[in-house]
């Protein structure tokens, strides 16, 4: 049954490719506690950049390289910088639970983006899941109680700058090899490390423990992202998609392991909803009548 080993495979992928990207993000986290923000950037960007400037060499995909330019492509890299920004910024300052679950809210603000800025048809059914996902976020974020840390709001920030880059994404030209974008992504965001490092803190020698943390990160952020092309070209993605909520049982169980970081109640209610919410939008978008059927949108943060 070739579309039950599809299904399996993608979901296998998108399982692997959620792991990877909480292990980058656990590494990342970690190495902030004594690395400046923009030499994690850089080094992280260099090795990443890398590894994957590699696998495009040996797949032949440099004799496209005038694709890197495109402005689809730039357009998307800046976007990803951005919430790259954004994103490690409220990381290194919130429990790493916290921050996946927030930027799990991206599906929900696409749908509705995708409504009120593209004219895409969305209906009662997923509008109310929007809403009540967005409740759920509030409750995360809790605006206005003892408990409130500015720094979910720019974990929230962050998933605008994601939907951007996923709609920018559709700019890109359809012929452009995906590890080429991969590629400039990667070089944008060693680029913000380095104005970061002029503008901030200096850079620090590194020890064996920093060093291998952040060799992690770059490995574990190409793997993930591989993965993730994988998930969304094999399988259905409403079977599929749904399980890029596996960040967030990782990201708890590695809050608790390695920082002992547990979710409190209204946490866990919070997170319980939006993953319930996002879920439905996905099942119900993919019984939409093909023709009235947004594009997949499946890109987890990075």
């Amino acid at each position: 049954m070739p579309a039950v080993r599809d299904n399996v495979r993608g979901i296998l992928a998108m399982l692997a490719c959620c792991l990877a990207y909480i292990l980058n993000d656990t590494m990342v986290k970690a190495a902030g506690d004594t690395v400046p923000f923009g030499q994690i950037l850089v080094l992280r960007g260099l090795l990443a950049s890398a590894i994957v400037a590699a696998i495009a060499w040996h797949g032949g995909a440099f004799t496209r390289w005038r694709l890197l330019f495109a402005r689809g492509v730039v357009l998307r890299g800046i976007a990803e910088a951005a919430s790259t920004l954004l994103y490690v910024g409220a990381l290194f300052h919130i429990p790493i639970a916290v921050a996946s679950s927030i930027a799990q809210a991206a599906p929900l603000m696409m749908t509705a983006v995708g409504a009120l800025f593209l004219g895409e048809p969305v209906g009662w059914r997923r509008w109310t899941a929007v809403v009540v996902g967005f409740l759920g976020i509030m409750i995360i974020v809790r605006p206005g109680a003892d408990g409130f840390d500015l720094w979910a709001v720019v974990a929230l920030i962050a998933v605008v700058a994601m939907v951007v880059r996923d709609f920018v994404t559709r700019a890109v030209p359809a012929d452009t090899p995906t590890v080429l974008v991969t590629l400039a992504t990667s070089v944008a965001v060693t680029l913000l490390g380095v104005v970061l490092s002029v503008v901030g803190a200096p850079w620090v020698a590194l020890g064996t423990g920093e060093a291998g943390l952040i060799g992690g990160a770059a490995v574990f952020f190409v793997a993930g992202t591989f993965f993730l092309v994988i998930a969304m070209r094999h399988g259905e993605v409403s079977v599929v998609a749904p399980f890029r909520y596996a960040f967030i049982p990782y990201a708890v169980l590695i809050g608790w392991l390695v920082w002992g970081d547990v979710p409190d109640g209204p946490t866990v209610l919070g997170i319980a909803i939006v993953v319930a919410t996002g879920v439905y939008t996905f099942w119900r978008e993919r019984r939409l009548p093909a023709p009235l059927r947004p594009a997949s949108r499946v890109e987890p943060a990075t």
